[in-house]
């Protein structure tokens, strides 16, 4: 009897060598001692977007990418984001070693023939971020290390709940994870063309 087929993509994002942009792989490698339960299927992308367009085609019902994202708030703070979901003629060039996760969506959106899956977004606010000067910056700062465990728990919670109800949107579990107003008065997710749900 064949395994049944993964409902759900924890997927993790990021450059390794870029400080805080290594955030998501290093969930997805701590997921490696706590895995979270059948028909969901985990892996780090890295930086190879087009991977990850292909992927969400594959008939998953909800997706979830965990990603460093710079939203306003505190570092280390977890955000839940469900980005609006691209139309098809809105598809930008891929980039080979590159993750731009709006431009993944809309890849995978001008690639498939159906809908894409519901899409979420687990961010975490980056301290270190690279500047385009550098060629490696390794390693997390240190309150984004910290947020690589409570990404895990919430992982654990959120994902029985997407499996039972794809629609749910579960809340984070701690209330220092809920979003913060971003600075100047922005709406949450003004920046990075993303909203709260």
């Amino acid at each position: 009897m064949s395994a049944p087929t993964p409902r759900l993509l924890v997927a993790g994002v990021g450059n390794i060598f870029l400080a805080d942009d290594a955030f998501g792989p290093e969930v997805i490698r701590a997921l490696d001692s706590r895995p979270l339960p059948p028909g969901v299927r985990v892996k780090d992308f890295g930086i190879r977007g087009l991977d990850l367009a292909y992927e969400l085609l594959d008939g998953y019902r909800t997706a979830v990418l965990v990603d460093a994202a710079p939203r306003g708030h505190r570092p280390g703070t977890l955000s839940l984001v469900e980005p609006d979901l691209p139309e098809a003629t809105a598809a930008a060039p891929p980039e080979a070693h590159g993750m731009d996760p709006a431009r993944v969506l809309a890849l995978a959106a001008h690639l498939g023939d159906g809908p894409l899956p519901r899409v979420l977004l687990l961010a975490c606010e980056p301290l270190v971020r690279p500047t385009g000067d550098e060629d490696v910056l390794a390693g997390l700062s240190a309150p984004v290390r910290e947020a690589v465990e409570r990404a895990v728990t919430a992982l654990h919670t959120m994902v029985p709940a997407l499996l039972a109800d794809p629609a749910a949107t579960p809340p984070l579990g701690r209330p220092e994870e809920s979003p913060d107003p971003c600075p100047a008065g922005l709406p949450p997710g003004a920046a990075d063309g993303t909203q709260d749900r």
